[in-house]
């Protein structure tokens, strides 16, 4: 049985890389974004689709890339914990500094790989930049306008802005929270991860040494 559990694990094990590496390729998401910025841009050049409502598509289609980045963060993160409660399995302290040290503790709550960090910043970019160009041609030449020539479709963007942060905001605590519900219930074995530093290249769960049961590492 034990040479079963172990086979098991390591299949595990391999199932769960090639999950993150779904995961991973959301990439194809943001260069959609950023090809369906240049065709919005044409179309409304000719005159095809109003302003308004394109600047208001680009804000909801990053907005839709950066819903992607959350879940995709979650799964990452996830996955991350799985491998690693798995590497405890066969791992000792020795093996922090002998093999790897991220398997000694498990990733921050908000922490986001560096690889979607990026493609968050472009969505966010995407977004300010329509804000912006839209701001300037459609709402500033008439800022002092009677309020009588205001014009519904110039606020959309903004209620779409404010509709993005309210909904982005749900899901990044959701995220956040099934996360956090994932180490109370599996937080693996605790390693003694005396002499080793977590920072910059594996941002660690500052209260997981006093969330988990003792070791036997």
């Amino acid at each position: 049985m034990e040479d079963y559990r172990k086979e098991f694990l390591l299949k595990m094990y391999d199932q769960m890389f090639n999950d993150i590496d779904t995961h991973i390729l959301v990439v194809w998401q943001s260069v959609g974004v950023v090809v369906g910025a240049f065709a919005v841009f044409a179309l409304v050049e000719k005159n095809i689709i109003p302003i308004d409502f394109a600047c208001s598509l680009m804000i909801m289609l990053s907005a839709w890339l950066i819903a992607h980045l959350y879940d995709a963060s979650y799964w990452y993160n996830r996955n991350l914990v799985i491998i690693a409660n798995i590497e405890r399995q066969f791992l000792g302290v020795a093996d922090l500094k002998d093999i790897h040290y991220y398997f000694g503790k498990h990733r921050a709550k908000s922490a986001m790989l560096t690889h979607l960090k990026i493609q968050y910043w472009l969505g966010i970019g995407i977004a300010l930049l329509f804000a912006f160009y839209h701001f300037a041609t459609r709402v500033l030449p008439g800022i002092h306008q009677p309020v009588r020539n205001f014009e519904f479709p110039r606020s959309l963007p903004y209620l779409f802005i404010l509709l993005s942060f309210v909904l982005l905001w749900l899901l990044r605590n959701n995220r956040i929270e099934s996360y956090e519900e994932f180490l109370r219930n599996s937080p693996g074995i605790t390693v003694k991860t005396t002499g080793i530093t977590y920072g910059v290249g594996h941002p660690a769960e500052p209260s997981e040494d006093e969330q988990e049961p003792e070791s036997h590492v």
